[in-house]
Formats: C-alpha cells, structure tokens, sequence
C-alpha cells in the first residue's frame, strides 16, 4: 500500500462521498454524548506492526501511562483508552483500509471524545475527514505536513479536510514550513550555499520539498529541482548522476525510510563524492541508519523535533524514569509527543468542566491552549491547529548513532 498523495486524496473524496451518511450519524452522536454519558473513551491509530511497530507501542504505552496517572477519572467522567492498529501483518505498515476503518470505529462510539493519530502525514489525510465529520478531536503527535492545516500548493487545502466547516485537528510537533526553516537554516550554518534537492512521491516528501523551497528563497539559497523519485526501487544511479552535475555543495532527499532515503542518499553519495547529505525528521530512526555505510554515515546531517533530554523539562525526564520502570525499557522520542497529546486531551476535558463530554466543547478547548507547560516544553496551539514549539535540533551520525551537532531555533 502505497503513503501516496493520490491515497490519501482517494481517502478525502471517499469520506467526502460519505458525507450526507456521516453527517447524520455525526449529528446524532455528538448530541449522545452531550446528553449525559459520563464515560469517555480515547482512541488511537498508530502502526503495530512492521517495522514502526516498536515506536508505536511506545507511543500507545506513553497514552496509557497518561490515562493511569489519571486514575482514569476527570472530574466526573470516567476515561478508557482503545488503541487502534493501524497497520496488517501482510503489509507490513499501515494502510488506507486499516486507517479508514479506525476512523469510522471511533465517530461511531457515541462515548468518543477524541483520537489520538495518525503517525504519518498522509494517513492522516484520510482519518480527518471522518473524525472532522464526527466532530470528534483529532490529535495528531507526529504528522507534520502543512496542508492539514494551512494553505498549500494543492488547490483545496485545508478545506478538503474539514468537510463539518468547523477544526477539529491539532497537532504538537511544528508543521512542514518550520522544519523547512530549520533544514535551511542548518545547512547555512555548515557552510551550504546551493542544495540540490528532489522529493518522494508522498504527501510528506512533497509537503517537505515545497517548504524548503519557500524557505531557501527566504534565506537566499540557491536550489536545484531534481524533482521527484521512488527510491524505493530500481536503478538509482541516473538520478544520482544528475544530482552530481548540479555542482550543489548539499543534497536534500525530502522522503522517509520507507520510501528510499537510504538507497538515494547511498546513490548520490557515490555520485557526488564532496556533497554534504541531509534528511528531515522522518529519516531519524534506526532502520535508516542501518542502511547506510559508515563512510556515508559520516556525511549525513538529520533535523528532528525530538530533542535530547538535557533540553527538555525536568517533567520529561521524570516521564522517561516512569515509562523506563513501568516498561521496562527506555521510550521512543514519539513517545513523548503521545504522552503529551494525551495528558493535553484529559487537560481539555478538565477544561471544559461540565461539558466535558461534548465533543465541541472538549475540541474548543483544546484549540484554546495557551502557554501550556509541558514534557515538551511551554507551548500554545494557534488558531490553525498548530503547535508554537518551534525548536530543532541538527544530529550528525556517528556510529549508526545521531549525536546533537546544533541547536535550531526557528523564529516567526
């Protein structure tokens, strides 16, 4: 199953065709829990199985771990949790029938209040158009592509994703354009002056390479579109070459593992033996890592949201010793971000005092956060769904390991 931009638009058209069914059956459950339940339940869609599976049961015990602090009970409701795979064993990652399936699950739970996903970009694309539709808040830790939000080069958005005319998502990791800013930013401080830069053919890659172009004619870099590649497959070695006649002092693969950051990164580097090598958030994990030889490891520069725990709030290292003893074993930097979308769920609901279990009101509040102080640091979320943390940090690899090489700053 393809993470395609054309998946996920097949998804928004389906739950767009569902709408009239939808907005009944909406209607209906968002009255149900209005009249008086006083049990809620929480649901996330995260992959457990292939090679996500691990991060993900990491992200569903940090949920878990929030709701136990809790006791289980805001005020007078009583709160359950029901995490979702959004993954099959036979595809190894998570599909669009599994993500659509969690989606129609959860609105038809009359004691839903809020769900907790997607990890990827583009799944989300499909799941928030039924949770929107539900009026059911949708948290996401992790997706990041900026057309969820915002305005973007593809006609339609945000608004496809809205199809009740009201938000209902949120996210706690910066969007696309921040990342894009901090990507560039990084490359500056190494000395970069031009990068050539070619995207997957994803929804995120492509999120990604529009907003470091936005963001290198911001910062006066010079760029080189090689436009778009499937890595994951075939002779890479055309690509690579046409990479090398750039003469770029950088390239910019704007794609994930799974799409073939690896092989791509291998390509050019054998092509292009001087060019510095640089990868966003969604190549910062092990499986890519174990891809790539120590000589290409050695010019690898990764951006991720994920920061070292000596830049993070005491509370985050004091989460990191509960989920170590409780789990036994130390969380995945996702882990985090779940844990905080979860303990900022229950803080909406506290928020919305009697009205806890109506899903507008629960949504509301959430979007009203304000200088909320955090694991992940003090943060807002602004009028578009969008988180105010806007920190990055620059990891070189060292060892089939990333180690901090620079702290970024992204301002305005």
């Amino acid at each position: 199953m393809s993470r395609g931009l054309r998946a996920a638009i097949v998804g928004v058209v389906c739950a767009v065709a569902l709408g009239s069914v939808l907005a009944g059956c909406a209607a209906d459950e968002q009255s149900a829990v209005q009249d008086g339940s006083d049990t809620l339940t929480i649901y996330s869609s995260l992959p457990l199985q292939g090679p996500d599976r691990e991060r993900a049961r990491d992200m569903v015990n940090a949920i878990k771990l929030a709701l136990q602090e809790s006791g289980g009970k805001i005020g007078p409701f009583h709160v359950t949790y029901v995490p979702l795979d959004a993954a099959t064993r036979e595809a190894g990652t998570w599909t669009a029938d599994k993500v659509l399936d969690n989606a129609r699950k959860a609105i038809r739970d009359l004691n839903a209040i809020a769900y907790i996903g997607e990890r990827d970009s583009a799944a989300t694309a499909l799941s928030l158009p039924l949770t929107n539709e539900g009026h059911v808040l949708q948290v996401s830790p992790s997706s990041t592509y900026d057309g969820l939000t915002r305005a973007s080069r593809r006609q339609g958005e945000p608004e496809r994703f809205y199809p009740s005319g009201e938000r209902t998502f949120a996210r706690l990791v910066p969007a696309d354009h921040v990342q894009a800013s901090a990507l560039v930013g990084y490359m500056k401080a190494s000395g970069v002056r031009s990068i050539a830069l070619m995207g997957d053919r994803e929804i995120y890659g492509g999120g990604i390479a529009d907003a470091v172009e936005k963001a290198a004619a911001r910062q006066r870099l010079e760029v080189f579109d090689g436009g778009h590649v499937d890595a994951s497959r075939g002779d890479l070695t055309g690509a690579a070459r046409k990479v090398a006649e750039t003469g770029a002092d950088a390239f910019l693969f704007a794609g994930t593992t799974d799409t073939g950051a690896a092989r791509i990164f291998t390509a050019v580097a054998d092509a292009a033996p001087s060019m510095l090598l640089f990868g966003p958030a969604a190549v910062a994990d092990q499986a890519f890592l174990n891809g790539l030889s120590p000589a290409v490891q050695r010019r690898m520069r990764v951006t991720t949201p994920a920061l070292p725990p000596r830049l993070l709030p005491r509370s985050a290292r004091a989460f990191r010793d509960r989920f170590r003893r409780t789990f036994g074993r130390q969380p995945a930097p996702e882990a985090l971000q779940a844990y905080e979308a979860a303990r900022a769920v229950l803080h909406a609901i506290r928020s919305a005092g009697t009205r806890g279990n109506n899903r507008q009101a629960v949504t509301d509040a959430f979007l009203a956060i304000r200088n909320r102080r955090s694991v992940l640091g003090t943060y807002s979320i602004d009028r578009f769904g969008d988180t105010s943390l806007s920190t990055y940090v620059g990891n070189r690899v060292r060892r089939s390991q990333f180690v901090l090489d620079k702290v970024l700053e992204v301002r305005g």
